[in-house]
């Protein structure tokens, strides 16, 4: 079977059915699922391969929600980062040290779990691994592009270094400041929160037995997401301003105001990584398409990580636009046709906005002390525990098991 190919030399034209400009990881994977469909595709990265492939660990780990490893699976991705993935069994929400939570476990919906949380860079190397096994994939890095005109015949992009490349359609896959996005004049819904994300590893001497824990504080979640062995991800959001401080303290004092949030729940806990920061923000397409042109993942929307749900609903992007594109492919139409990219729009947008909608309320809803308020959040957590069917739906909802689901995030080949 023919390998994917890191483009190096300077071939002046390049014909492919889709250009995908980004190389994270959902323009690899929206790659491999093009491959899956028989599809060719031309992936245009700023950063070098040893970048994308190297082990450097920036703090960042990704839940995938069941629906999200079964399509890592379908594309051959899953089998190389399995082995680094941790399982969640059960998800549990508290506000403020309140007595009462809300408790989710897996086997109340089926024999699976949740999800898994696995570091992003393994799952960069997964993508790597999968893509070396499949054909018409070229992925050219480090380049950058420099134009792109779009019509209704097609895709004409220019490189720095010269090189054009052609295609049916563009998807654009840079993250929040999409060029692609910019210059289609697409504009964007977005505000910044007060809080910013300390990101880093932790070491505990309880192991966490497949528990994801959130514990909502005044100033923003404070989430402990299960990992191999007794470590565990931690993604602590606190006011902007006070983040600076919090990352200047010794070891020790700062594993001292990680006890003091996360309670003796896990014995001693201990920094095993170095600390990281990422400001948060919200953002949403005014609309996901144009000219033979689809946006996908953080170029389309971008959310608070209260729910652990950005990856997860970049990779349904991935999965829908593959799905129509195929469908397409199969009639013989034009894969840049006006038709597939509005179906692609329709099915996404309104996941999308509900996904930004109930991230954006939990964060207004928690990030504060007033006393009603508060108090009217313990109650709704107890409550919601113990209804049975509002608690079964949240548990399908974060496994992914609910809506119009795309055919590669129910385990099932386009």
């Amino acid at each position: 079977m023919a390998r994917y190919v890191v483009v190096m030399a300077t071939k002046k034209q390049i014909e492919t059915d889709v250009l995908i400009v980004g190389g994270g990881m959902i323009g690899l994977s929206q790659a491999l699922a093009l491959a899956g469909a028989g599809l060719g595709s031309v992936v245009v990265e700023r950063q070098p391969l040893e970048t994308l492939t190297a082990m450097d660990h920036d703090g960042r780990v990704s839940t995938l929600s069941y629906g999200s490893a079964a399509l890592f699976g379908q594309v051959g991705a899953w089998e190389h980062m399995a082995d680094h993935a941790a399982p969640i069994d059960e998800i549990r929400v508290a506000d403020n040290g309140a007595p009462l939570f809300l408790h989710f476990d897996h086997r109340e919906v089926g024999d699976r779990p949740f999800g898994f949380t696995v570091e992003n860079s393994y799952i960069r190397l997964a993508l790597h691994k999968a893509l070396a096994q499949v054909s018409d994939v070229r992925l050219i890095a480090p380049a950058n592009v420099s134009m792109v005109e779009r019509d209704q015949v097609g895709v004409r992009a220019e490189l720095t270094d010269g090189r054009v490349i052609r295609a049916a359609l563009a998807v654009g896959a840079e993250g929040r400041n999409s060029q692609l996005r910019e210059d289609a004049g697409i504009r964007c819904l977005s505000w910044c929160y007060d809080q910013t994300a300390i990101v880093t590893t932790v070491r505990h001497e309880v192991g966490h037995g497949g528990i994801a824990a959130e514990l909502f504080l005044p100033a923003g979640p404070f989430a402990l997401l299960p990992m191999r062995g007794n470590r565990s991800a931690l993604i602590w959001t606190e006011k902007g301003d006070d983040v600076p401080s919090l990352l200047a303290l010794d070891d020790d004092a700062f594993n001292g105001e990680i006890m003091a949030r996360a309670g003796d729940h896990w014995g001693r806990i201990e920094c095993d990584a170095p600390r990281w920061s990422y400001p948060l923000g919200l953002q949403n397409a005014e609309r996901y398409i144009d000219t033979r042109l689809a946006l996908i993942g953080d170029a389309a929307h971008g959310m608070h990580p209260v729910a652990g749900q950005g990856l997860n609903l970049g990779l349904r992007d991935v999965a829908a636009l593959a799905e129509v594109l195929a469908d397409d492919a199969r009639l013989g139409l034009d894969l840049g046709g006006g038709e597939a990219l509005r179906r692609y729009q329709q099915w996404r947008r309104f996941d999308a906005l509900t996904m930004l909608m109930m991230t954006d309320g939990l964060v207004r809803l928690f990030s504060n002390d007033i006393t009603p308020v508060r108090l009217a959040r313990v109650l709704g957590l107890s409550i919601v525990n113990r209804i049975g069917p509002a608690k079964r739906f949240l548990e399908r909802h974060a496994a992914a098991m609910t809506g119009d689901l795309p055919k590669l995030i129910r385990g099932e080949a386009l």
